[in-house]
């Protein structure tokens, strides 16, 4: 039997990260490559008790099939929280999804048809490439700084159904987008015509001060609004939303309804249950007071040990540290050398849907302790500075 597989099939592809995750694996090695909140943050007491209340209290319908929008008392909460933010979002625009992934993916089924210009960060997110890219879209890519897009970027975006947009602690590059540019890009979206996909799955991991407020809230009915809970509680329960205007919500859950009836109930009770009497406001700040600390030490060790020549900055918030060494090191090439010396790290190529930067590389710090990330990042240097002398003398 031969099998005939869609066109869009073919845009199905490994996720680079993920491949690069199994090559890194080996006893020893220091994976400064990962993209995974640190499991030493699971609230596990918080959600065995919780569970044990939701099965002692509501056990019928927790395990029943439920609504397709979501759990009626989480909407209400995740919508409060938007508006806390300054959004204008009512329960009724909010959809829980099977984590924001599937936000993504559901985002894509409506809006983007085969050919349609879909403009982007330049790097971003690998996983909204990979969400898009079945829907045949056109990638366009955005230049920006170490503050954010560039507004007037968005001119070459003239038309194209959506600017995709991770302004808070961004994955890859780390970069918080400043308010001024945040109003800079909205209000040029605006005059453009041109709608806002907001992906905020990290806002909530800032170290000294809270991001400014979201695209979204200047935006309104002109944005949609993705989130998660992956990142403050555990991914594994696969639970985010997207907050969605009221013309677009009813095709959004139509979607939703044909991918998988709805996210687990069960999921979405417990969760209800952790945080509903504030638990985030005491548990979030741990994350933070956490990720921090390992943040800093990989900033001190880059300082330390990076070769000159290499841009990078500080990330304020979020996983990421993003940096790009010297015009003729190829990062992907580089890699098996790095492993070799004990430490991984993702090149960045991945992250660019057009003429990557193959002298760029992401490192994470959220889930290797002060003490190995010295170690990695020596190891990194090393590396790195062996490259640089090997061209020299070239």
């Amino acid at each position: 039997m031969t099998w005939t597989l869609a066109r869009r099939a073919s845009r199905l592809n490994p996720s680079t990260i993920r491949e690069i995750l199994k090559i890194t694996e080996r006893p020893g090695i220091i994976s400064l490559a990962g993209g995974l909140p640190s499991a030493d943050t699971f609230p596990v007491q918080a959600m065995a008790e919780a569970t044990a209340r939701v099965l002692r209290d509501s056990p019928r319908e927790a395990l029943q099939y439920a609504a397709s929008e979501g759990f009626g008392p989480l909407r209400e909460w995740v919508a409060g929280e938007l508006a806390a933010h300054g959004m204008r979002v009512d329960a009724d625009q909010v959809l829980i999804t099977t984590g924001s992934q599937q936000g993504l993916d559901l985002v894509g089924k409506v809006l983007i048809d085969p050919g349609s210009t879909v403009a982007v960060e330049s790097p971003t997110y690998l996983g909204a490439l990979q969400a898009f890219a079945p829907y045949e879209a056109e990638f366009l890519p955005i230049e920006g700084d170490d503050d954010g897009p560039l507004p007037q970027a968005l001119e070459a975006a003239r038309g194209a159904r959506f600017i995709y947009l991770l302004p808070n602690f961004q994955n890859p590059s780390g970069r918080c987008v400043s308010a001024a540019r945040r109003l800079a890009i909205v209000d040029r979206a605006a005059e453009l015509g041109l709608p806002i996909v907001e992906d905020n799955p990290y806002g909530d991991l800032w170290f000294d001060e809270p991001p400014p407020p979201p695209l979204s809230a200047r935006a309104g009915e002109a944005a949609v609004y993705l989130g998660s809970f992956s990142k403050v509680l555990a991914p594994g329960l696969r639970l985010g939303y997207v907050a969605a205007p009221k013309a677009m919500f009813p095709k959004l859950l139509q979607a939703k309804q044909a991918a998988d009836l709805h996210t687990p109930g069960f999921n979405q009770r417990i969760v209800h249950e952790v945080i509903r009497d504030g638990f985030l406001d005491r548990h979030v700040p741990t994350i933070r007071a956490l990720y921090k600390r390992q943040r800093d030490a990989m900033r001190d060790a880059l300082q330390r040990h990076l070769p000159p020549g290499c841009h990078w900055t500080v990330p304020v918030g979020g996983m990421f540290f993003w940096i790009e060494l010297p015009a003729g090191i190829d990062t992907t090439a580089m890699l098996p050398q790095a492993v070799e010396a004990g430490m991984a790290y993702v090149p960045g190529e991945a992250f660019f849907c057009r003429e990557p930067r193959r002298h760029s590389l992401r490192l994470s710090f959220v889930t290797v302790p002060p003490e190995r990330i010295e170690t990695g990042v020596a190891a990194l240097c090393r590396v790195i500075s062996a490259n640089l002398d090997a061209g020299a003398r070239r």
